[in-house]
Order: structure tokens, then sequence, then C-alpha cells
């Protein structure tokens, strides 16, 4: 989290992640300065950081971050000279010390977190600036994280981010709540966030943990909150739908000794099948309105992996049917990789082996190690030991990962020993 010490305790964690968005909704709301708002935010959560292991959690936790913002704030208000008129506009609406905390319990019935996402992805950034922004502000994710997400260099990530808040900056800080017809608008840069957002808890993009259990859970907790705001929008029905199903089988994906377990030897008994039932039915609902979408799509292959007893009785050429059309209608580096494994199963590894060469020339693709953990596991089904060892260990050394590169290391020194 951002400004939080990695060894910080993780129920703390857990609670400072859950309550940031609700105080910089409440602060942004307020002031219509988002850049400002986010650095008094930041700075609360670094002081609670040191003080709450310390000297406990305060009663009212959400009280005692916003008292500590807004002062940060007005802080920084008051050394600025060049914007007097606006100190004192702000210092007019600070409520007294005494007051703050009980202006945040006659508000606490309310939950910001969903505005501040439509909020955040402001009309005045490009649609891949709306997205790296919230998922900094709001989704808790490091600049190194988002820029696995959009598979660039963490050095672009950085100045896009940068870049986002200094046009948020010049356009005035104006995060007002948008309108109906604003927050259509908005909606597929929202929905982009909260996918991002789900992916990073469910499968880390670096660190030792298998999954992060606090974050994928609050992006199906913000869509469950979407999906209450917009019933009736396949998309947002669809990506809960994905959420869940993928979810379901979180618990199958480490073994006893915390080491990752891959789809083809979960077991499956494991798969909460409370969540898959849910899942089906709300992909069903989409489906029958009739405007099929990528997370629908995405929604329909979670489903035919959760619904079949083995690997072996999955319907593969239905996956590979449907990552066809999602390469059509959404083309992307990942989703081409998902179709070369789906051909792979149909058409046997040679031909997986020969789609991902044609992968080769992408240079997004081309280094990235789930390329090279593939390719591993192909040469593995197609008895090429060797070959396997080779590129689970490129993977291994490519991945930022502990949790896979332990994985793969172990998968090739297991083929090793044979």
């Amino acid at each position: 989290m951002i400004g939080v010490a990695p060894t910080l305790d993780e129920s703390i964690q857990q609670q400072l992640r859950e309550l940031t968005p609700q105080v910089l909704g409440i602060l942004v709301r307020r002031y219509r300065d988002f850049p400002g708002c986010e650095d008094a935010v930041q700075e609360a959560l670094i002081a609670a950081a040191a003080q709450w292991p310390r000297d406990g959690v305060p009663d009212n936790a959400r009280g005692w971050l916003l008292k500590v913002a807004t002062r940060r704030l007005t802080d920084q208000i008051r050394a600025d000279t060049a914007r007097r008129l606006r100190e004192q506009l702000v210092v007019s609406l600070v409520p007294a010390d005494e007051q703050i905390a009980h202006a945040a319990d006659a508000i606490s019935d309310r939950d910001d977190t969903l505005d501040l996402y439509f909020m955040c992805c402001h009309p005045a950034l490009s649609p891949s600036s709306q997205v790296a922004l919230t998922l900094r502000a709001i989704g808790g994710l490091t600049t190194a994280e988002i820029a696995s997400a959009f598979m660039v260099p963490e050095a672009t990530m950085a100045q896009r981010v940068s870049r986002a808040k200094q046009t948020i900056k010049r356009a005035g800080g104006s995060f007002g709540e948008p309108t109906c017809v604003e927050q259509a608008e908005r909606l597929p840069a929202v929905l982009n966030v909260l996918y991002l957002i789900f992916n990073e808890g469910y499968a880390p993009t670096s660190g030792p943990d298998v999954f992060c259990v606090d974050r994928s859970s609050e992006a199906i907790r913000v869509t469950r909150l979407l999906r209450e705001r917009m019933p009736a929008h396949p998309e947002v029905t669809g990506l809960l739908a994905l959420m869940l199903l993928t979810d379901a089988r979180r618990n199958a994906r480490v073994d006893g000794e915390g080491m990752i377990v891959p789809l083809d030897e979960q077991d499956r008994s494991r798969w909460h099948r409370g969540q898959i039932a849910e899942g089906v039915a709300l992909l069903q609902e989409a489906l029958a309105a009739g405007a099929v979408g990528t997370y629908q799509i995405q929604a329909a292959v979670a489903a035919l992996h959760d619904e079949a007893s083995s690997t072996d009785t999955t319907d593969w050429p239905q996956i590979l049917a449907l990552y066809t059309l999602l390469q059509q209608m959404a083309d992307s580096p990942m989703v081409r990789l998902s179709r070369a494994i789906a051909l792979a199963m149909v058409d046997g590894p040679v031909a997986g082996l020969r789609a991902l060469d044609s992968l080769a020339a992408d240079p997004v693709l081309r280094d990235h190690y789930r390329v090279a953990a593939a390719r591993g596991h192909l040469h593995e089904r197609a008895g090429n030991r060797d070959h396997a060892v080779v590129h689970y260990r490129k993977a291994a050394d490519s991945t930022t990962s502990t949790a896979e590169r332990h994985y793969l290391l172990l998968r090739a020194a297991r083929l090793a020993e044979r």
C-alpha cells in the first residue's frame, strides 16, 4: 500500500487500505483539489503506520485519518502564499478539530469508494492515464504493479502517472460528482480499474504472496456496488461474474507448503461451489441481455473451467473459440498468449509452440516470463524435458513474483532430476 511500511501488521494494513478511498473521497468532495488531497492522505497514512502499532488503532480510525489529513492539507495551503485567497476559502470550510471526527461520523453510512472511482476517471485525462491514476490513488497499486499490468517499463508508468497528476492540477483539480451521463462515459475506465485491481490481488506481480485476498475482495465488493448502481449493464454483471468464477478457485491455488498449484493439478473439491453457482447465474443474466462484451467472454471461459470435472474434460474447443472472438474484439498480448495455450490444448503442444513462435515479433511478449513459462509447459507436455527446464528457468529469472519464481524453479528441478 502507498505510504504504508511493508512490515506493518496485516490487520492494520487491511484497515488502512479500506479507509484510504473513504478518507480521500471525503476530502475531494470537500475541497475539490485531488492532488493536494491525495498528498495529505498519504501523509496521514504514514503517520498512522508510525503511531498505530505503538499506540493502538483509534476507536474512530477514519476520523483520526481525516483529522490528520485535513491538518496536512490546510498546512500546505497556509504555506503557499501565492494561493492566499484559496487558503482563506479552505480554512473557512475546515471544521474545528473537535468537530472533524463528528463530521466523519455524520457521513459514516455513506460509502464514497465507487464515487471516487468515477471522479478519478476524469475526461481531462487519456483513457490509459485515467486507469493508471485511479489504480495508484484509489486501488493502492504501486507504480511497478501498474506498469506490469500495462506491460510497460516502470519509468514509463511513473511519467504517465506524474503527467496525469499535472493535467488534473492544471485543470484546477475539479473532481465534482459526475452526472449519470458522465458516469456512463467513464464506465469502461472504471471497469478496467476494478478488473486490474482484482487481477493484482488474485495473482500479485511481485512479492512472496500467491494472492492478496483483501485486494481482490475489495475489487469484488466495489463491483457489487457498481452492479447495484447499474443493474441492467451486462458488462458490469459480466465483470462481477468473471471475478467470482475466478476467485472461486483461490483456495486450491496454494498447497500446504505455500507453493503455487497450477490449474491442471488443483483439487477441485476445494473450489467454492457457491461462488461458482452465483457467477454462472450472473453470466447467464448478462448474456441474455444480448450485448456481449469482453468481460462476459472471459467469464464464459472461467465458467467452462469451473464446471469441468478435470482438465481433460474441459471444453477446450469452446475456450479456443471464445479466445478467438475475444482477440477479434479486444486484441492484446495476454489474449494472444491465452489463445495460443488453448490452441495447444486442442491441437497438441507442437501447434501451441508454433503459435508462441508467431508471438516472438511482439516486443511486449518476446521476453515476458509468462511466454517462457508457457513454452516450458508445452515442451514438458511434448516430452522435451531439457527444453522445458531451460524455459522454466528463463521464466523464473524474469518474474518479479517470488511465489512464481519458486514454483518455476521447482518445476525445472523436478524435470531435471528425472
